[in-house]
């Protein structure tokens, strides 16, 4: 019976030691990554933003939000959520695949959004990295 109850105690935290170490390494995943360029920018040539501001006219009619992410360690995803106001207007899942990834969502201004916008860029668990306001002017 004393055998038994040692065996499955050591088979209990065999099994306990691996899930705990995949939620942490989920945790540090998701703590490391970083924004460490974020802009809003008029285009976006070789991968690189042009034009970035924090105004811009609405006859430009598409604005660019161009962020590199740094710290993934594995394929991860961000989001982009476009905000007019306080109104979600659109939100982009982009992939990230590498440790430092360039990567950048557009939206399409009508005519009548003119006004404060912003731009969050959220985790892979939907946690707040950075905000990127801009406003759209005549």
């Amino acid at each position: 019976m004393k055998k038994l109850y040692y065996f499955l105690l050591v088979l209990a935290i065999l099994i306990t030691i691996p899930l705990s170490q995949v939620v942490t390494s989920k945790a540090q995943e998701t703590a490391s990554l970083e924004v460490a360029v974020a802009t809003i920018c008029t285009d976006v040539v070789d991968r690189e933003p042009v034009g970035a501001g924090n105004a811009f006219e609405v006859s430009l009619g598409k604005v660019y939000c161009f962020t590199t992410i740094v710290g993934a360690h594995s394929p991860t995803e961000v989001t982009h959520v476009w905000y007019f106001g306080d109104i979600e207007r659109a939100r982009v899942n982009l992939a990230i695949k590498a440790y430092s990834w360039r990567t950048y969502s557009s939206k399409r201004i009508q005519g009548h959004e003119i006004g404060d916008w912003h731009v969050d860029v959220l985790g892979p668990e939907g946690e707040l990295l950075k905000t990127l306001q801009f406003k759209i002017i005549l």
